[in-house]
């Protein structure tokens, strides 16, 4: 198994804080790695996904821009 890492994890400030359904990064990581640990906020112990520092900018893009909406027209 592998160890933990200790990260500084943040979420938007757009989250719901009563627990929403909320997707948590640790920025700081990025400058070491080149690479972005996302986790689910409502399981912190939880697996956590590694994406490249480019991909994770082009999806937040994608967030900003509505590109996933299902309502699209």
């Amino acid at each position: 198994m592998t160890p933990q890492l200790r990260l500084a994890w943040t979420k938007s400030s757009h989250s719901n804080p009563d627990g929403g359904n909320c997707l948590e990064w640790s920025p700081a990581s990025c400058t070491a790695t080149g690479a972005i640990p996302i986790r689910d906020s409502k399981n912190p112990q939880g697996p956590v996904l590694i994406v490249p520092a480019h991909s994770f900018k082009e999806f937040v893009g994608g967030v900003k821009a509505n590109a996933f909406s299902r309502h699209q027209r």
